[in-house]
């Protein structure tokens, strides 16, 4: 099963850098940018080296590329790919209960306002890590490789 991994609106290169190791690691059929997030190349097409240091080079192993959002999820939808919000949301259901009936796209967005209301409106299912100490959220780089783990070993990528 294809799972493809969307970076909404997260700021960070070190957080981003991190989510394409990780997609590397899990099998990720692509990635892709929207909104803000920073990609591994500047808008002049050199290497960010920053990205590149965390990466370890995953951004030479995953196809990935930057697209609009709305777009995006619009064209994956209509394509067959369930779209999965990792939100803290009234609907959402527990990560570990859920199971993709097909190809998956899962979406993580920003640590503080988390994914906008039409990008959620547009998700097939809101999905949540379940917390059980004090915090009430993960770094989004720590919450996508959980995700991506249980996507992988749900799905057999």
């Amino acid at each position: 099963m294809q799972v493809f991994l969307i970076i909404h609106d997260v700021r960070s290169v070190h957080n981003v850098g991190s989510l394409f190791r990780t997609a590397d690691g899990m099998g990720v059929s692509k990635i892709y940018i929207t909104g803000y997030t920073p990609g591994p190349v500047d808008r002049f097409g050199r290497a960010v080296d920053a990205f590149t240091k965390v990466s370890l080079g995953a951004e030479d192993t995953v196809p990935w590329e930057k697209r609009n959002i709305i777009e995006l999820v619009a064209e994956l939808k209509n394509s067959g790919v369930e779209v999965a919000a990792l939100e803290q949301a009234p609907d959402a259901v527990l990560l570990d209960t859920y199971t993709p009936s097909g190809p998956v796209a899962l979406i993580v967005g920003n640590e503080i306002d988390g994914l906008p209301e039409d990008v959620l409106a547009m998700s097939d299912v809101a999905i949540e890590i379940p917390m059980r100490g004090k915090k009430e959220s993960l770094n989004v780089s720590n919450a996508g490789a959980i995700a991506l783990y249980m996507l992988n070993k749900k799905s057999k990528i």
